[in-house]
């Protein structure tokens, strides 16, 4: 296909998500200041952000072919939750993919931007050199310092693969610019957006004088780590990990050890559990367990590396259970016939301690935008995790005379960034 010129198509938008990412180019020609999504794979919008280094023949896939690899049983290492590593310990660390190779975290990530990019350019027709890049209002909750570094990181990784100027935008601003779109009148909103790895909020006013400066408009920004992932981490533990003995007893009554049940239930660190001191380790707390059985199956999950499948699962179950009042989670490639079976109060159960800490953080913006509540007009949903309804309902709850409105919940933040990058770029040659 022959890809389409747009006038000042040098510069792109990046939502660089925990869980996907999207690219946006913005189109510079138009009244609307439109933003055009760019197909990634296999024609979609948006790809996980996922990476696989196949250790047989050397290669890298990257998004739902990534994912693919590791589930058809190809040899190698599956990265998932890329954008969990920046603001971490682990971005200056390095890590080993087998045979000798290891390979820096930051490069990882530069890597995963790379292909957004190639993508962006082979649209584009034409080098892109310049891209506004969404960041969550915090990296890092409650550390400026930290914060810093993790948005440094990610520019240095950016400007590593070619973006000559980088600069960013908060993930949740550039989404309400997405819902500003389709507004005809003016409304004071309060943004929901939550991904994989934050829960990130803005109250903005909209629908007034679109300036190219919005700073007036934005009353707040706030933002908790807390989201999706933290989910999946809530549910496998109190879903799936109990048929391996978390919270289970030592024969003195105490309770098992459980850093290898949290480690096991968070993307970036599962593949640290598939060391051989680490395995080394876990075959050795055989005597810690009053019943065998739940060792047993332990081993199993690390010998065979179902980590990122049982996280999988978790997900699974999660989405399921919007629609279902119960389901059972077939764990037979652990133990023949094993059945974890989960229901809507567990879930509700497992996610009360985040959901509350989201909507704390939802009203901690409106106060520090200096509204009250009942002056919040809209809010607007956006991000993967939104789709959840018991999230969407206990925000909803805490502001009852907002009209709820949902927006694309994978490209919406991608569009928002796109019309920040013709404001920014659009005029410039």
């Amino acid at each position: 296909m022959t890809p389409t010129r747009l006038a000042g198509s040098a510069y792109c938008a990046i939502d660089f998500g925990t869980s996907n990412s999207a690219v946006a180019t913005g189109d510079s020609t138009s009244s609307t200041r439109a933003a055009q999504l760019v197909p990634l794979e296999d024609g979609q919008p948006t790809m996980p952000s996922a990476v696989f280094y196949d250790s047989e023949d050397g290669s890298r896939r990257y998004g739902r072919a990534a994912v693919a690899a590791y589930v058809e049983g190809h040899e190698g290492r599956l990265m998932r939750s890329l954008k969990s590593i920046l603001g971490s310990a682990l971005i200056d660390e390095t890590t080993h993919l087998g045979d000798g190779i290891a390979i820096r975290y930051i490069d990882v990530i530069a890597g995963f931007l790379k292909q957004l990019k190639i993508a962006a350019e082979r649209r584009a027709g034409v080098p892109i050199t310049r891209a506004v890049l969404g960041r969550p209002v915090y990296f890092v909750d409650d550390d400026p310092e930290a914060d810093a570094r993790a948005e440094e990181a990610l520019g240095n990784a950016a400007r590593s693969i070619g973006f000559e100027e980088v600069s960013f935008q908060f993930e949740p601003i550039a989404a309400a610019l997405d819902y500003e779109q389709r507004l005809t009148g003016e409304r004071l909103v309060l943004v929901a957006d939550i991904g994989g790895g934050t829960s990130d909020f803005t109250v903005i006013r909209l629908g007034g004088a679109r300036t190219i400066d919005r700073s007036a408009d934005v009353l707040a920004s706030h933002g908790v780590h807390v989201a999706g992932t933290d989910f999946d981490q809530r549910v496998e533990l109190d879903a799936i990990m109990p048929s391996l003995g978390f919270r289970t007893r030592t024969p003195e009554g105490r309770e098992v050890p459980n850093r290898i049940y949290h480690h096991l239930a968070t993307w970036h660190l599962i593949n640290g559990v598939y060391t051989p001191r680490r395995v080394a380790e876990l075959k050795s707390m055989r005597y810690f367990y009053a019943d065998p059985t739940f060792h047993r199956r332990l081993v199993r999950v690390v010998e065979a590396r179902l980590g990122h499948r049982l996280m999988g699962r978790a997900e699974d179950a999660k989405i399921a259970l919007s629609d279902q009042a119960q389901i059972d989670l077939d764990l037979g490639e652990i133990d023949d016939g094993l059945v974890a079976r989960f229901d809507r109060d567990g879930l509700a159960q497992a996610l009360e301690r985040p959901l509350d800490a989201i909507v704390a953080a939802a009203i901690e913006t409106v106060r520090r935008a200096g509204v009250s509540v009942d002056a919040i007009g809209a809010l607007y949903f956006t991000g993967g995790s939104t789709g959840l309804g018991l999230l969407s309902r206990r925000l909803s709850l805490a502001f009852p005379d907002a009209e709820a409105v949902f927006g694309d919940r994978f490209s919406s933040v991608a569009r928002g960034l796109g019309i920040e990058a013709v404001a920014r770029y659009g005029d410039r040659r």
